[in-house]
């Protein structure tokens, strides 16, 4: 009944926290894409290649049912996953539309026509690839209309969680909030649109000001599958055990992973 989760890095430890506490019962296997890391400045191409082979490792542990706890994959490659590549009995989902339907104020698997939302103004924060890719003002479109998105490309701040130099990362936060603020001095919402940011998240909203409701991830994805499990419950696939995969050095990784969560992580090779 194991369910996999993907990431390029540690990031989607965020998004696997949530999960767990949300879904005791159910083991996750988490996959870290270490070695190619980070997606962030890579081509689509590259993107797609390399999720589809993580996804594909992630059905040899028995996961048909795939989160793709990467905003960065979710925007570059999961659309055409889904419409090109995935099997019939295989499911892969995004971290975006649970998000967008938090901001829309939507509940979960609403397909109603888009509509008129309260928020107008919203700051997006997220890789140079994910920003590129415009997944998240395409998402937004079939969900509500009126809504201007300004979008900051925040490079380095991936880089520099996954080194674990939180000095650099909080002054790059604060760098990328005052390039979007020249550009929207009053954004009502902003968008941490990817799935390290929950570790940097107080210096985003401190940057952004109180007035400002910063929107992050995890919990909002933990929710959506929970909901998503409730009604498609055979998409559980058979594995049994959770387990940490990485492609890269497993005693480099662990040692990160247990520095980001602050608790012991131990990472297999992949």
């Amino acid at each position: 009944m194991a369910v996999g989760v993907f990431d390029s890095g540690i990031g989607g430890l965020t998004v696997l926290d949530a999960l767990t506490k949300r879904l005791p019962e159910v083991p996750f296997v988490y996959l870290g894409d270490n070695a190619n890391a980070p997606y962030g400045v890579r081509t689509a191409d590259d993107i797609f290649k390399l999720t589809c082979a993580a996804v594909e490792r992630l059905w040899e542990e028995g996961c048909d049912l795939v989160i793709i706890a990467c905003n960065t994959a979710s925007a570059a490659a999961l659309k055409r996953m889904q419409e090109t590549w995935l099997p019939a009995n295989k499911r892969v989902l995004g971290v975006f539309v649970p998000l967008i339907e938090a901001l829309t104020e939507r509940q979960w698997g609403d397909n109603s026509p888009p509509r008129e939302v309260d928020v107008k103004h919203v700051a997006l924060f997220a890789t140079p690839a994910t920003v590129a890719s415009r997944a998240f003002q395409r998402e937004l479109a079939f969900r509500a209309i009126g809504v201007d998105v300004e979008a900051q490309p925040c490079g380095g701040v991936v880089d520099a969680i996954e080194q674990g130099d939180e000095i650099l990362a909080e002054a790059l936060v604060r760098s990328h909030v005052e390039a979007l603020k020249r550009r929207m001095p009053q954004p009502q919402a902003a968008i941490l649109g990817c799935t390290h940011y929950p570790l940097v998240e107080a210096t985003f909203a401190a940057a952004l000001g109180p007035d400002v409701k910063v929107f992050s991830q995890a919990n909002l994805v933990a929710e959506a599958l929970a909901d998503y499990l409730a009604r498609r419950p055979e998409m559980l696939g058979s594995g049994q055990v959770s387990k940490f995969l990485t492609s890269g050095d497993p005693q480099s990784v662990s040692s990160k992973a247990t520095q980001f969560l602050r608790h012991g992580v131990s990472f297999q090779s992949a």
